[in-house]
């Protein structure tokens, strides 16, 4: 589960953290906080220090918990609020609505809302369709991207809209088709919203909203890209339902692509880079010196498409030469990176089924931190030799109907000690620290 000081670094920046923090004497580390979809660097890690080791009985303390609507978005957390997306749906009016709160006692602060152009679908009983894209904080500016391409920047202290674009007015975009999580960098709001013609991702100024560039034309998925840093300079991964590819985030400018057709209920994770690596689902590539494009290593080229999916819900944690990742019926896996052999699966996580997700966070102090579908967060140290758990909660109940089960299937975040919660009924905060205060 790993991408920056600049996103994609991934457990590289983890062990650059922990060495540092030896130096401090075993002082914690400074609290942060969770700005955006997977973290300060995009790549699902928290480096903070001074959690506690295993949870009291009952679970870890509620701090606070406010009513939230549908959505299937993260928390984020910036600036002392927190922030999450979500919809209501009253047939025949949808409103797509991003909400405020104060960090420290989930008092909310403010509310923006809109009107959204939702199929009849989402208001049937059972389906709760609403926005999947997790809002993005820089500076004194939030942004976030709804299902159907609704684009809007508020400022963070009083909802005020800086700026708005209807890209589903101005392009061709699947219904609730905007489902990955939008990046910020050097300048730049990066979307990838499968937008036609030629619109599939695009840049945009965070001041004006101005269209920067614009490029690609294929297939939506659910998988959000990151940008990984490398000699040539920076990459901007992108993985859609035809292919893998990597553009220039100055210019839009094609680096290479690979091809991978996919089918969208499949390309969930977030790609995943650590050195000269790169974990696109179940599939590894490497770069290689004198070639622009990275190589596949494994599996085979000709493996069937299924073959190249870790899971389809969850993205995979690169660790220690290590990868591991929840299976499509939510055993838990350890691989060789370097070779793709299974070292060992483990079930009892969640139930076996389909639609199952492990969330995977590893912390600075050297445990996981694992959110599964039914809503339990566990603590745990993963290893090639086995997996150790420490601590198990239930922090949230799970309400997204799927087949004859309900799912928790939205990433957690966690900043300044706490882990945030949501479903599509409330978003729940809980305190992990070591030494709980008031």
């Amino acid at each position: 589960m790993l991408e920056t000081m600049s996103p994609g670094i991934g457990s590289g920046l983890r062990v650059a953290l922990m060495v540092g923090m030896a130096s401090m004497a075993g002082r914690p580390a400074p609290a942060e906080d969770w700005p955006q979809f997977r973290g300060p660097h995009r790549d699902g890690s928290w480096a903070e220090t001074g959690l506690a080791e295993t949870f009291p009985a009952g679970g870890p303390q509620v701090r606070w918990r406010q009513p939230v609507g549908y959505g299937w978005s993260s928390p984020v957390v910036a600036g002392g609020r927190v922030f999450v997306s979500d919809a209501v749906l009253e047939k025949p009016v949808a409103r797509e609505r991003l909400l405020c709160f104060d960090e420290a006692t989930g008092k909310r602060l403010w509310a923006f809302d809109y009107v959204a152009p939702y199929p009849e679908w989402a208001f049937e009983p059972g389906q709760g369709g609403g926005p999947t894209a997790t809002p993005i904080v820089q500076n004194d500016r939030v942004y976030v991207l709804g299902a159907n391409g609704e684009v809007h920047c508020l400022a963070v202290e009083t909802g005020a809209v800086r700026w708005s674009r209807k890209l589903g007015e101005e392009f061709e975009i699947g219904s609730m088709g905007c489902r990955a999580s939008p990046l910020i960098d050097a300048g730049r709001l990066i979307l990838f919203t499968g937008a036609r013609p030629d619109a599939g991702v695009m840049a945009l100024d965070p001041e004006t909203g101005a269209t920067l560039w614009r490029a690609m034309d294929e297939g939506i998925s659910n998988s959000s890209p990151v940008i990984i840093k490398r000699d040539d300079g920076p990459h901007l991964i992108v993985w859609t339902t035809a292919s893998v590819f990597s553009l220039n985030p100055a210019t839009g400018a094609l680096d290479w692509r690979e091809p991978m057709t996919t089918s969208s209920n499949d390309c969930v994770s977030t790609p995943v880079s650590h050195g000269e690596r790169l974990l696109i689902g179940g599939l590894m590539m490497e770069y290689r010196p004198g070639e622009a494009k990275p190589a596949i290593l494994w599996p085979a080229e000709r493996t069937v498409a299924l073959k190249r999916i870790l899971s389809h819900t969850s993205t995979a944690l690169y660790l220690d030469g290590h990868v591991y990742s929840a299976r499509m019926r939510g055993e838990l896996a350890c691989l060789d990176a370097s070779t793709g052999r299974e070292l060992w699966q483990t079930d009892g996580i969640t139930e076996s089924k389909s639609g199952a997700s492990i969330h995977l966070t590893p912390a600075a102090d050297g445990a996981v931190y694992l959110f599964t579908d039914e809503g339990v967060l566990i603590r745990a140290v993963l290893s090639p030799s086995g997996y150790e758990e420490r601590a198990r909660a239930k922090v949230i109940e799970p309400t997204s109907p799927f087949g004859a089960k309900k799912c928790a299937w939205s990433p957690p975040a966690y900043a300044n000690g706490h882990g945030y919660f949501r479903n599509d009924l409330e978003v729940v905060c809980v305190d992990l620290r070591e030494t709980q205060r008031p």
